[in-house]
């Protein structure tokens, strides 16, 4: 209630109706005839001058009344301000070390930059491997061709029933001396010779 009437007595109605009151009050205790005044000119407006003091004396501590409890609200208002605030910065610093944590995990995800880097260099290896094996190939041809213009008359001619044919056994087939034996050991220098 106190804060109520503290709260008109600041306002500009307050003003205007005072000011209308008392110019009423003053013209009605000066105009009028003497028998209709109760305020009289020739008393100095005793009875206004203590209605106007006793309403400063009323309005003083109501204001100060309002005015303290104004005070205790803004005190509860900033203390919650305060906690909010401690909270906001609680928080705030934990998504900081969250973000920094993130940094750092992301750090050590493959980005699509480093897995296209990654497949280049595998398709780059891959196409070195296919061209070694291109090479490799090429030189096994040649080998067998130079095997197929190593290979002795003999096997060339057709079987001849009347010829007499070596005999061939487990034994002259490991041997170095038997002449198939000859045409590998020929291969393998002709491969060292490609090396």
């Amino acid at each position: 209630m106190t804060e109520k009437i503290a709260r008109f007595m600041g306002t500009p109605q307050f003003l205007l109706w005072m000011t209308i009151f008392c110019a009423v009050w003053l013209s009605w205790n000066t105009l009028a005839p003497e028998e209709m005044q109760f305020d009289p000119r020739s008393l100095n407006f005793t009875l206004l001058t203590l209605m106007l003091s006793l309403q400063a004396s009323y309005a003083a501590p109501l204001l100060l009344l309002a005015q303290n409890r104004q005070d205790d609200r803004d005190r509860v208002v900033a203390r919650q301000d305060r906690q909010r605030d401690q909270r906001n910065l609680e928080e705030t610093e934990y998504l900081t070390r969250e973000i920094a944590s993130l940094r750092i995990t992301l750090r050590e995800v493959a980005t699509r930059d480093f897995v296209r880097g990654e497949m280049r260099d595998i398709m780059d290896e891959l196409q070195e491997v296919q061209r070694r094996q291109e090479e490799l190939f090429a030189r096994a041809e040649a080998l067998a061709a130079k095997a197929n213009e190593l290979e002795t008359p003999e096997e060339t001619k057709p079987f001849d029933p009347n010829v007499a044919q070596p005999v061939t056994s487990a034994f002259d087939v490991l041997s170095d001396d038997h002449p198939k034996m000859r045409k590998k050991k020929k291969v393998k220098d002709i491969d060292r010779s490609f090396e």
